[in-house]
């Protein structure tokens, strides 16, 4: 996936005017925000999530020893593990792989890691045919490789009228608009392929040190027939989701449903620990795993460590009053909502990112939710500041962050600015008591009336009533 971050403002501003969208978009409170409330009431939620917090930062705590650990346990098991420092060359060991067993086609399940690697156009450049087999990416894939709108619900910015529209064009089957009916003809088209792939290409929700195994979570068991009908079977995911015990993917798996779906656990759950052995009734003749840095070491012992902690699950997303409006395709790459506005400029440079820092109101909500209780908007606070720092900022906005720092580093002449201030704006408001206009500041009066203040600073309101109480 191309990035595309630097158009947010450009992009935003469409979305915002995309009143199909904006309808479309109301599926994540009226669905996946309250499912979650309910969710998590049937557990101890600050208390697990204390303890997954422990075992993640645990994990990356110690990340080479458990990486190696993996590395030793599933090579053990007859897995073939590698490490690649860029996507560009995790895409590259994928093509190779693929060449090695003569594939003509694979069949992937949903991987965000894939995306950031653009492995479908890879494949497709060495004539390999690449079909995704989750719904919503498959929806995407036909729609001439529409990106993900959501790491978790990637269509959630269409609805089933436009879904419809697509399937009769695409299949060439009459219109159906009853979704049992579009879903089994997805079934019905995607069988084939499942039946002729010669490779599997899945994500890894995790990795499990102890065992080398790889766990998968999926409600459509798609994963399973990626992972079971192919000779060839491979896993990609980062390197920060190893984990070190199955305890820890049971700690994960108490969260990580509830956080994104709202269920309490996912349909299918497969934990993949080695290709099919003797004896074995179904698996993989050979089954690699591809293990990716892609700017996530850059991360580590620095200000944003804590954000190898996500677990992916889309709960801030779904959450931010952002997001709720412009949705996934504003953000310009794969990771959108407030985790992609710290994780895009973290793997891709904060220069290449200049508005998602901005893109969020901080009011917290993302923290409140994340399950491994990342703080999301104090590293939002921080990419603002390297901004600054790095004079990344129009400066205007920097001489307004300095003016603004030198008053509050003098009371006094705070205090006198304020004070002639508010006589101003109350001037301003009229009769109305509501400014229209206000310069620098159109960004806010081109599309709603600011309240006019009373005139007098919070100090001499103060003051006024003890004097009135005294």
């Amino acid at each position: 996936m191309q990035i595309q971050s630097m158009q947010f403002k450009a992009r935003a501003g469409q979305k915002l005017a995309d009143q199909r969208l904006q309808q479309n978009l109301t599926k994540l409170s009226t669905k996946f925000v309250s499912a979650r409330a309910d969710a998590i009431t049937a557990i101890d939620f600050p208390a697990t999530r204390a303890a997954l917090k422990e075992r993640r930062n645990r994990a990356l705590e110690n990340l080479d020893v458990w990486l190696e650990t993996f590395e030793r346990e599933a090579t053990r098991r007859g897995v073939t593990v590698l490490f690649a420092e860029t996507t560009q060359d995790a895409a590259k060991l994928i093509a190779d792989i693929a060449k090695r067993h003569d594939v003509k086609k694979v069949i992937k399940t949903k991987s965000m890691v894939t995306e950031e690697m653009r492995l479908n156009e890879v494949l497709g450049q060495m004539g390999v045919q690449s079909i995704e087999t989750d719904l919503g990416e498959y929806i995407l894939q036909i729609n001439d490789s529409e990106p993900p709108s959501h790491i978790i619900a990637p269509v959630v910015h269409k609805d089933k009228d436009e879904i419809a529209d697509l399937f009769a064009k695409t299949h060439q089957r009459p219109r159906l608009t009853e979704i049992t009916d579009m879903t089994r003809e997805a079934r019905e088209v995607l069988r084939p392929h499942f039946m002729s792939a010669d490779m599997g290409v899945t994500g890894g929700n995790f990795v499990v040190a102890e065992t080398g195994s790889v766990a998968i979570v999926t409600n459509e068991g798609n994963e399973g027939m990626c992972t079971v009908m192919p000779r060839v079977h491979v896993a990609v995911t980062g390197i920060e989701k190893v984990l070190p015990t199955l305890e820890d993917l049971a700690t994960a798996m108490r969260l990580l449903p509830r956080s994104a779906t709202g269920q309490a656990t996912s349909n299918y759950f497969s934990v993949l620990t080695g290709p099919r052995g003797p004896g074995d009734q179904d698996g993989p003749e050979h089954m690699y795993v591809v293990l990716v840095d892609g700017g996530r070491t850059g991360l580590i012992g620095g200000d944003f460590q804590e954000m190898l902690r996500c677990i992916r699950c889309g709960a801030c997303m779904n959450h931010c009053p952002v997001y709720q409006k412009v949705g996934g395709h504003a953000y310009g790459w794969v990771y959108p909502g407030p985790m992609g506005s710290v994780l895009t400029p973290s793997y891709v440079g904060i220069d290449k990112a200049l508005d998602l820092p901005q893109a969020a109101t901080l009011c917290g909500e993302c923290n409140s939710v994340c399950p491994v209780g990342i703080p999301i908007s104090d590293l939002l606070r921080k990419l603002r500041e390297k901004q600054v720092e790095r004079h990344l900022r129009p400066w205007r906005e920097r001489v307004g962050l300095a003016v603004w720092g030198y008053l509050a580093l003098h009371p006094d002449a705070y205090a006198l600015l304020t004070k002639l201030a508010v006589r101003v704006l109350e001037r301003l408001g009229g009769r109305n008591r509501a400014i229209s206009k206000l310069p620098m500041a159109s960004g806010w009066t081109n599309t709603r009336d600011m309240p006019a203040p009373v005139g007098r600073t919070f100090r001499e309101l103060y003051a006024a009533q003890r004097s009135h109480l005294g």
